[in-house]
């Protein structure tokens, strides 16, 4: 009798991860999933990249301290970054995060890390807010 075939666990994607934050009463309004074609950045799919993303707003920014910020930007609520590896995510935050501390005028974002998801948060959210969505990820 064959042996069944061992299975590995897909990481999630971005949406998925969305999802469950929403699921968690988390107050998410829009949502846009990046495409390749799409991805503002041009890394979804690239080596070492994410395999995912999707930005949202939280409905408790102020769009009106937003006037000049483009429209997914973190700031507006943040985002979702699905990777290959732990390690994978955790150099993209270290990246990010050592980028905001260079370009202080960037303003400076919440960033968490669970396994493979990189969970981005915009700075007009109060730390406590920001906790909210720590827990409602590592949940």
């Amino acid at each position: 009798m064959a042996e069944p075939e061992a299975t590995v666990d897909e990481p999630p994607n971005a949406e998925a991860v969305v999802e469950r934050l929403q699921a968690a009463g988390l107050t998410i309004g829009k949502v846009i999933v990046y495409t390749e074609e799409t991805d503002p950045n041009d890394l979804l799919g690239r080596p070492g990249q994410y395999t995912s993303k999707a930005a949202f707003t939280d409905t408790r920014v102020d769009e009106s301290d937003l006037v000049a910020t483009p429209k997914w930007d973190v700031a507006r609520g943040g985002s979702v970054e699905v990777f290959e590896t732990e390690e994978d995510a955790q150099r993209r935050s270290d990246y990010i995060q050592a980028i905001l501390k260079e370009a202080p005028m960037l303003g400076p974002e919440y960033g968490y890390v669970a396994g493979p998801v990189l969970l981005r948060l915009s700075h007009h959210l109060t730390p406590e807010q920001a906790r909210e969505y720590e827990q409602a990820l590592t949940d």
